[in-house]
């Protein structure tokens, strides 16, 4: 067992660190570069459909989906874990304090990634059984066409199923029981029997009961943790300038300053900052699109502006505030910090800043991030599994059982090889993801081509895909759908795509 244990970190480690690395931030490049930087572009507009209209009270999901916001909340959900308190203070005593420079620089480049990855989920969604689906299984089998298209993507399917719903929540699940346990001497078989019971009510109610429940804890998780790391930075604030400092210089030349850490380099800065900013924002590893794809909205460029923020929250405003926490002590302490890593690293520091106090804020973000995650799971895991069983009746009992049992034995037991399985799964998802869409990319630059026109006329984008020169032929986006879809679309347009309609192009 532990032969077969050290094989699969060694896996782990040459896929993550080789292989991923140069294909997740190429991919991100490359969107960047061939749609025009769309996430510097239209931050703005993407940041005004998420934030303009703000309600805890959104639209109840139904068989036409989610609400745009819902999709996103259900995404963050997923992507902000545990891994968002410890990832990044790992990355700094590997990389030293210039990888939170690279983790930066990868969220940018990701945000270019989950944009097409969204845009191509709307494009390539269905209809089953009269509900609103989709996600990577859908556009990977349209990539790759016959037989083995139906092939790869249900390996994709059955990769994330094992990957989030299980090997995942156990990760996460154990979590919430250590943390519960170390801090109030918690037993974890209460934590465990709590946190199942809590899952399986929100799990039992469907799309609709999670879409309600993420729309309103994420925001809320989001704000309170972000509120509670800048109270501590302002407490120290004397010691932020030369964190900033530490962390620009010591990116291009780790060794310049004191506190550097001993044999780091700039390449080892850049590895462990990229491959820990990719990690935490999931962008190119297909699971984001499996919420995207379900967003009621008029055009599919306006859930992928919309989806792009993901990665700016989780990445650049989460992951940052827990690095910078990290960063204080480390400016205050080098040594001790650098002498600790993970958790207890994130405690210490947060105890340094503020006291015991902080020990309880840290325990409730991690209650409140795994069990986010948690639910961004399961529905991921959920709609890879309708993909491959349809709707059968006894096998989406099983299969939700199965995913509760998973979550009650991760808050009981640690189960190490989960987290290094987990790792190898998401990483040949992303390996398919990655190259589906770059083979349909050009879809996605079409898209915002199409909805860039409409812009520019003065109207509400809607999309019909007849109207698009070359796109092929859509289960969903034609007129039909319209009465369906979007935000009050302008009745010319909708009448110039009838007419095409009409004209046989679909």
């Amino acid at each position: 067992m532990t032969i077969f244990t050290a094989a699969i970190e060694q896996a782990s480690d040459i896929l993550w660190n080789s292989l991923l690395l140069f294909l997740l931030v190429g991919t991100g490049v490359f969107f960047t570069i061939r749609l025009r930087g769309v996430q510097l572009r239209r931050f703005g507009e993407g940041f005004h459909r998420v934030f303009g209209n703000f309600t805890l009270r959104g639209k109840k999901a139904d068989d036409q989906g989610m609400s745009s916001f819902q999709a996103l909340a259900t995404a963050i959900a997923a992507q902000v874990g545990t891994g968002n308190i410890t990832g990044c203070a790992t990355a700094l005593v590997s990389g030293g304090p210039g990888a939170l420079f690279w983790v930066w620089v990868s969220a940018f480049f990701g945000m270019a990634t989950i944009y097409a990855e969204a845009v191509l989920a709307q494009r390539y969604r269905t209809t089953v059984n009269g509900k609103v689906t989709g996600g990577p299984a859908y556009y990977i089998r349209a990539a790759f066409k016959g037989t083995f298209g139906k092939v790869l993507a249900g390996v994709f399917s059955v990769l994330i199923i094992l990957a989030l719903g299980f090997m995942g929540n156990m990760v996460q699940s154990n979590s919430i029981g250590d943390a519960f346990h170390n801090a109030f001497g918690m037993s974890h078989l209460a934590v465990g029997i709590v946190v199942a019971v809590i899952a399986a009510f929100i799990f039992l109610g469907g799309v609709q009961r999670i879409a309600a429940v993420t729309e309103k804890i994420v925001p809320i998780m989001a704000a309170f943790y972000i509120v509670g790391c800048v109270v501590i930075l302002v407490m120290n604030y004397k010691t932020l300038p030369n964190a900033f400092t530490q962390i620009f210089v010591l990116a291009f030349n780790p060794q310049a300053m004191a506190g550097g850490v001993a044999g780091v380099t700039v390449q080892q800065a850049m590895r462990f900052g990229v491959a820990r900013g990719l990690f935490s924002n999931e962008a190119g590893m297909g699971s984001a699109p499996n919420a995207a794809a379900t967003a009621s909205v008029s055009h599919p460029v306006k859930q992928g502006l919309v989806q792009s923020l993901s990665v700016y929250i989780d990445t650049l405003l989460i992951c940052t505030c827990s690095a910078m926490m990290v960063m204080v002590f480390w400016v205050q302490d080098p040594e001790t910090a650098m002498a600790l890593n993970g958790m207890p690293l994130v405690q210490m520091a947060v105890n340094n800043a503020v006291g015991e106090v902080g020990i309880h804020f840290i325990t409730f973000a991690i209650f409140a991030f795994a069990f986010s995650s948690l639910i961004g799971n399961y529905f991921y895991a959920e709609t890879n599994f309708r993909y491959i069983f349809k709707n059968t009746k006894w096998g989406m009992l099983i299969f939700r059982v199965l995913c509760l049992a998973a979550i009650f034995y991760g808050c009981v037991n640690s189960f190490d090889l989960a987290w290094n399985l987990a790792d190898i799964f998401m990483g040949f998802m992303a390996i398919i993801n990655l190259v589906a869409i770059l083979l349909l990319g050009k879809w996605a630059l079409a898209a915002l081509d199409d909805y860039t026109r409409q812009r520019k006329e003065g109207k509400d984008p809607v999309f019909i895909a007849a109207s698009v020169p070359g796109m092929p032929a859509c289960e969903c986006w034609t007129t039909a759908d319209l009465p369906n879809f979007g935000d009050n679309p302008v009745e010319e347009y909708i009448e110039e795509a009838a007419s095409l309609d009409s004209e046989g192009l679909r």
